[in-house]
């Protein structure tokens, strides 16, 4: 996974050493000198700080957590990133996530750079007291790194406003007298965080799709026809038809994105599957995706997974097996659970033209390389799920001025940031022979490469 994102950053390097017309004052040798540099710098992370917190348990037992924080690169401003709650939490997961926190900053010009964190439990195993404890000691054993001028975290997988408050209540007892509101962002309302940052990353992965295929491909739909790219072919059969799609994971980015494609009345689309850790459920004839959330929120973000559930909930559905989704015929597949989930072994399955990644990395390389080979378009992670992190920057800046917004202001600044960067990359996507990602990248590392020469980092 770390090793795929070197790659890519690589291969982006490569693309930008050959345009002359990048950073034109480094020539000959001290241009290939400076590009080892930046090769260096970018593929490798500032800090990896790792502890294992001591945690109390309610049988009077004591455990050991592991714990991370990566701080991958600060040249666009301070760290940020979440912070995992989850059983499977590694080093080079972190890392990695860290390094696409800093090139989704530097593509949708976020003045933050990349971080994140990770604890290893399954939440669901702990009482909100011991959570209370873990969220708190987390806060002191990293005390001195993170920060609102420094690191400022924000919730991920498993974690949610709540342990947010938790953590910024910890962050102001230690650092008493000094600025506290920005240590945290993702946090609830009344504690100083922003309306509209729970829907914010769901929201926007639901519209680079909308904008994508519907918005830009029509205005652009001359262009388009006369172009040779496939993804243009892709993009034209999809924009003025019904569409069926699936949605995997059910959670604040999945539920939103289906909610969003339920009631968006400029498309007449139908999410007709969901899937979650336990079932996929699908009806040919569309579901109903409002009594899902509800239901959802009155058991612990779990969809009904067996008939009795299902008839309680007065849901017309088939309950089928959890990973059957990614494989189903449908037009567009929204991917919103974790990282790998379309690999090698079943890439040659997935019947969906369009792809569109609300989790991070949940697409590897060579199953990327494939789909990009059959003419399906990604949307991929680094510009489809950075809602959270641009109006995170809301929350930072509303909560260093104490003015907030209301949220429709939010959103319409959301979506205006995301459209501003797709209206960047879109032309060129259509218009030359790099895959969506590739595009994303090379303008996330020519930005990055930029400041850092500015800076005179590569010397």
């Amino acid at each position: 996974m770390e090793e795929e994102t070197k790659k890519i950053i690589q291969e982006s390097l490569d693309a930008l050493y050959e345009k002359k017309e990048f950073l034109p004052d480094l020539t000959d040798g001290v241009r290939t000198q400076a590009f080892n540099s930046l090769s260096a710098i970018i593929s490798t992370p500032n800090n990896i700080h790792k502890s294992f917190l001591r945690v109390p348990r309610e049988d009077g037992t004591i455990e050991r957590i592991p714990a991370y924080r990566v701080q991958h690169n600060d040249s666009l401003g301070p760290y940020k990133g979440g912070i995992r709650f989850y059983e499977g939490v590694n080093e080079e997961e972190v890392v990695n996530l860290a390094f696409l926190m800093t090139l989704k900053n530097a593509l949708h010009q976020v003045p933050f750079g990349g971080g994140k964190g990770g604890i290893v439990i399954n939440p669901r195993n702990y009482s909100e007291k011991e959570l209370n404890i873990v969220s708190r000691k987390y806060v002191r054993y990293f005390a001195d790194v993170i920060g609102p001028d420094k690191d400022i975290p924000a919730p991920d997988m498993g974690s949610g406003e709540r342990e947010m408050d938790w953590m910024m209540a910890e962050y102001k007892k230690i650092h008493h007298g000094k600025p506290y509101l920005g240590s945290f962002t993702g946090k609830s309302v009344v504690n100083g965080g922003s309306l509209g940052r729970r829907e914010a990353t769901g929201k926007g992965v639901y519209f680079t799709f909308r904008y994508m295929i519907h918005d830009y491909v029509l205005a652009h739909k001359e262009q388009l026809e006369n172009s040779i790219n496939p993804f243009s072919k892709t993009a034209l059969a999809h924009a003025e038809r019904p569409l069926k799609m699936a949605v995997q994971g059910f959670g604040n980015v999945g539920s939103v994105a289906a909610l969003e494609a339920y009631h968006c009345r400029s498309l007449n689309n139908q999410v007709i599957a969901v899937s979650d850790r336990n079932v996929t459920l699908f009806n040919e004839d569309g579901l109903d995706i409002p009594s899902l959330v509800a239901f959802t929120s009155s058991n612990r973000g779990d969809l009904p997974k067996d008939e009795a559930e299902l008839d309680k909930s007065g849901i017309q559905a088939e309950i089928r097996g959890r990973d059957e989704l990614l494989t189903l015929p449908v037009d567009v597949l929204f991917l919103a659970a974790l990282e790998d989930q379309i690999h090698q072994g079943n890439m040659e399955h997935i019947q969906a033209k369009i792809i569109v990644e609300g989790a991070n990395a949940p697409t590897t390389r060579v199953a990327d390389e494939y789909l990009d080979n059959q003419g399906v378009i990604i949307i991929p992670d680094i510009l489809a799920n950075a809602g959270g992190v641009i109006v995170s920057y809301l929350e930072w800046l509303q909560g260093r001025e104490t003015q907030y917004h209301e949220e429709s202001e939010v959103f319409r600044l959301l979506l205006e940031k995301m459209q501003e960067t797709m209206d960047t990359i879109l032309p060129q996507y259509f218009g030359d022979p790099y895959p969506l990602r590739e595009n994303c990248f090379i303008h996330a590392v020519q930005r990055l490469s930029t400041v850092l020469h500015k800076q005179g980092k590569l010397y």
